[in-house]
């Protein structure tokens, strides 16, 4: 049996048509501070203005770190709005959250890989899009666009760049 060609279907298996969204980013610090600072300091560096519901009414974002926590913003008027829950809970190694961002949740995957002391490589996969009509998939999020406009890879680059100053801002 030969192995296929590219390009060539397979029997029985359907192409990836709503790949999942791949971001890394290298910092310049351990694997401890880096994933606390992620979780435990996300209110200080998340960028509300635009990725957060209440934008310039947000108070704090909250995580909670464990299987079944939340993580939501609080507002000025004290309402509350969940952006998802902890599904895998591995410190420092890494955790999975579902993302309620997109009517329908889908689920974020963040790894923490030591590539020294001084240094961690930080991985996220935004993935289940499957489970999203062609609709939701063309709504705008924070960026307009959509995931088939590309507003989710572009935010969650613009997210990480930002966690990545505040991790190497603490040291």
């Amino acid at each position: 049996m030969s192995a296929p060609r590219p390009n060539e279907k397979l029997a029985g298996v359907a192409p990836l048509e709503r790949p999942p969204i791949r971001q890394s980013i290298v910092v310049r610090q351990g694997i401890e501070r880096t994933f606390s600072t992620f979780v435990s300091r996300i209110g200080q560096w998340w960028p509300t203005i635009p990725f957060s519901f209440g934008q310039h009414s947000i108070v704090s974002v909250t995580f909670e770190t464990r299987v079944g926590g939340r993580i939501y913003e609080t507002r000025e008027d004290d309402s509350v709005v969940e952006w998802g829950t902890v599904l895998e809970w591995s410190p420092p190694q890494r955790f999975v959250m579902s993302w309620n961002i997109t009517g329908v949740p889908t689920d974020v995957e963040v790894s923490f890989t030591s590539e020294s002391d001084t240094t961690t490589r930080v991985d996220l996969e935004h993935r289940g899009w499957e489970r999203l009509t062609e609709a939701q998939l063309g709504d705008d999020c924070a960026l307009p666009g959509g995931y088939l406009g590309g507003s989710f890879t572009r935010g969650w680059a613009v997210i990480l760049d930002r966690f990545a100053m505040a991790v190497e801002a603490s040291s």
